[in-house]
């Protein structure tokens, strides 16, 4: 039978209920990992004018209506445009490193220079969404990784001891940023959109970042007025966040969240984060982007079918792919084996 898209799969999933059909969820698909998979060199369209954008999100989004996706991930970073930035990626110390480089920061211009680069692209996005599809995202980056890209890990942690009042104002700030910035976004491209998504890696392999306490201060504050401005809406927020962050969650959940993405075997196996988080909200992935990377194809069809169909029994809310996303690096036949996989539990339904 021919697959036919349905959204609302995936909104019912963030909402923790259990949709009819397993939905599958990607937070991204690297566009090299399409080309390698259709033969079609597509990439540098999106550069390009506006036919070519449009020619772009016709292939991108048939992508993941072509592979079983009731919705298409898409999000622009903030840290692609941010005035001084590159402290995220190691790539220098950021522009803010005390209470001077704070108040002469340009933040008033960063919604304009973001408007610039990313609406065109959000227009394309819509202009060719397949019928009976919309989209998880939105403005990429969040509270953390945005101060991470301001000032810097270390830069961060040295400021926190030595001026705390500049690290405070410097997430209310950030707040401010992103709730006005996200307020124009559901405005002009909600529509588009039945899951607004943000990713922001807040923990490494054992523990978050930063202390439970320190986080619970200053950056779930701001998660929860962005998941209210999202719920006024009428749309779910879902979490995209690496790391353990088990200390967190509970704060996470209180602030509104309605689902939460990315997981790794090595932190903790999915099951578990079904048996603690599964009665409240929707949980996506499940197949650790490792095993991806490293297992034969057909072991992969072996495990998502022994997994992923004990994962749809016992969580409410959840929706199939992988722990973190499908980057170049992950071999097109696994990702194809797991698609795969799913399919057979759908058929089996």
């Amino acid at each position: 039978m021919k697959f036919e898209p349905d959204y609302r799969n995936i909104e019912m999933a963030a909402r923790n209920q259990r949709p009819a059909r397993l939905p599958f969820y990607e937070h991204l698909i690297g566009v090299d990992s399409m080309e390698r998979i259709t033969g079609r060199a597509f990439s540098s369209l999106i550069d390009g004018s506006s036919a070519d954008r449009r020619e772009f999100f016709r292939i991108y989004n048939g992508f993941f209506r072509d592979h079983g996706y009731d919705t298409v991930s898409f999000e622009v970073c903030l840290t692609d445009v941010l005035p001084g930035g590159g402290a995220l990626l190691g790539e220098q110390a950021g522009p803010i490193q005390n209470r001077a480089d704070f108040e002469k920061y340009p933040w008033s211009d960063v919604p304009r220079i973001f408007r610039e680069w990313a609406e065109k692209r959000y227009i394309a996005l819509r202009d060719e969404m397949p019928a009976g599809m919309k989209a998880v995202g939105g403005i990429g980056n969040g509270v953390f990784e945005i101060s991470e890209d301001l000032v810097g890990y270390e830069e961060l942690c040295l400021m926190m001891v030595d001026d705390p009042e500049l690290f405070a104002d410097l997430y209310v700030k950030i707040g401010d940023l992103l709730v006005s910035m996200w307020t124009e976004f559901l405005g002009k491209f909600g529509d588009a959109y039945v899951v607004c998504r943000i990713g922001d890696d807040m923990g490494f392999k054992s523990a978050p970042l930063m202390s439970p306490a320190t986080l619970r201060a200053h950056v779930v504050p701001q998660y929860r007025r962005l998941v209210k401005l999202v719920h006024d809406s009428g749309r779910p927020f879902l979490l995209h966040s690496c790391g353990c962050i088990f200390d967190i969650m509970d704060d996470l959940i209180d602030a509104g969240i309605n689902a939460k993405h990315s997981n790794e075997d090595a932190i903790a196996p999915y099951d578990d984060w079904i048996k603690r988080y599964g009665d409240r909200i929707g949980l996506f992935g499940g197949v650790d982007t490792d095993r991806l990377c490293r297992m034969k194809p057909d072991d992969i069809f072996t495990f998502v079918l022994e997994n992923a169909r004990r994962f749809r029994r016992t969580a409410k809310g959840y929706a199939l792919g992988s722990g973190n996303s499908i980057p170049g690096y992950v071999p097109s036949e696994s990702f194809l084996a797991m698609i795969r996989a799913g399919e057979r539990i759908r058929e089996e339904e």
